[in-house]
């Protein structure tokens, strides 16, 4: 009975144990998950759209009215013959209210609204380039995994290799130089098993990066090389250069280099205030009665400004040229970068049907070669090519399967797509 006990209790310190240090595993929805939530990048772009929207209420702020209030206290000393003193007190507040400054606070909040429009474009362009950057990390993470079974594999076959031609050789049937490059390509394996388990800590680091965590621990992610846009017809790229928020950044700046001309302009027009103020003079008592106030309208007309006003206006046509330029080079550049992003896209998809029809041929050359070369019927230089091909045929279809899923990233990222509600 104590022995069934000490064994439970070995076995429920084996389980806690392996799950204390178990390699934690994510899949791609639970790395966008955890990106939104920490990357820094995303806040910096939250902190920029905040910015535009606290612009926005500091210049609204001059519409409504204007309440000061001010308190002075002195006192007065005379030194000599006849000295005396005297005590004075006094107080106001003063109202003060925009009625008519010809649009120019109106075209102000305008241009600022447009400001915020570009600020959230901002915050969603930040998240697209975020997106292509986890998703490259994700999946270049993916294929180190692989890579380091395909190695390992290799490695093992290529072991099983040398002990077929030692054998051989032993018997008289394979000179010392196919046993020399047998060895040779199990070393050269070997590296590749090593290498690969390098590449994947690399990759391992990059992936956390890109989540944006501060420790980098081993960790592995799961999926599989399925695209996540199957469909293979070709859409509207100048809608799409449209819809993406990088273009419409600038055109949002545009919008607000417009408002921005308009308000220039508006420094020439007349500002109008109506103001207001009660409070009392300096006395040197405090009657009650002594209460002044006073209301009017202030009218102010700008005549001569030393040309500042119109440099300021030449200043803001000069800023909407550039602003209406960028646009114009923004579609542009859009435009070519989809149209190659789906070309390579198509081409990266085509190419893993080639390497797919590539391995399954190297395969089946394979299992001949190997029966062949055990009756005798090849030569070893016939057999180690066709070996070779099987091998690269593996790589280059794991490869293909990597880039397919890379391009398919960059013509999302293309498109504008955010890393939020992306699926695998």
């Amino acid at each position: 009975m104590r022995v069934k006990i000490t064994l439970l209790v070995a076995m429920a310190f084996f389980v806690a144990v392996s799950s204390l240090y178990a390699e934690e595993s994510v899949t791609w929805d639970q790395c966008v998950s955890e990106a939104v939530k920490a990357h820094p990048d995303l806040f910096s772009a939250l902190a920029v759209l905040q910015q535009a929207e606290a612009d926005k209420r500091i210049t609204k702020g001059a519409l409504l009215p204007q309440l000061s209030f001010g308190v002075t206290s002195s006192e007065n000393a005379t030194l000599g013959k006849g000295v005396g003193s005297s005590s004075a007190l006094s107080y106001s507040l003063s109202a003060q209210q925009l009625l008519y400054d010809g649009h120019k606070t109106s075209n102000q909040i305008a241009s600022n609204a447009e400001s915020i429009k570009a600020a959230q474009y901002n915050y969603n362009a930040v998240s697209a380039n975020l997106r292509f950057a986890l998703r490259s990390a994700f999946i270049q993470l993916l294929k180190a995994q692989n890579l380091v079974g395909l190695a390992t594999e290799i490695s093992v076959r290529r072991q099983n290799n040398v002990r077929l031609i030692s054998l051989r050789y032993q018997g008289g049937r394979e000179h010392i130089g196919s046993l020399r490059q047998a060895e040779a390509d199990l070393a050269q394996a070997q590296f590749e098993v090593s290498q690969s388990k390098r590449g994947l800590i690399l990759a391992q680091t990059n992936l956390a990066s890109a989540l944006g965590r501060d420790i980098h621990e081993p960790f592995s992610v799961k999926g599989t090389f399925n695209l996540s846009e199957p469909s293979a017809s070709k859409p509207d790229l100048t809608k799409l250069v449209k819809n993406n928020p990088l273009f419409q950044q600038l055109d949002t700046k545009s919008k607000a280099a417009r408002f921005d001309l308009d308000a220039s302009r508006s420094a020439f027009a007349p500002q109008i205030y109506l103001t207001s103020s009660v409070g009392r003079g300096a006395y040197d008592r405090l009657p009650t009665d002594a209460v002044d106030w006073s209301a009017g309208m202030t009218l102010s007309v700008p005549i001569y400004e030393g040309g500042s006003g119109r440099a300021r206006v030449a200043k803001a046509k000069a800023f909407l040229s550039q602003q209406n330029a960028q646009e114009q080079s923004g579609f542009l550049l859009l435009f070519n970068a989809l149209e190659q992003s789906w070309k390579s896209f198509q081409d990266a998809r085509q190419m893993v049907v080639v390497q797919n029809k590539q391995l399954e041929a190297a395969s089946e050359r394979s299992k001949i070669a190997n029966a062949q070369y055990s009756n005798g019927l090849v030569t070893f230089n016939d057999w180690v090519i066709i070996e070779n091909n099987l091998v690269n045929a593996k790589k280059n279809l794991l490869n293909a399967e990597a880039d397919m899923l890379l391009a398919e990233a960059q013509w999302i990222q293309s498109k504008g797509g955010a890393l939020e509600g992306q699926q695998e």
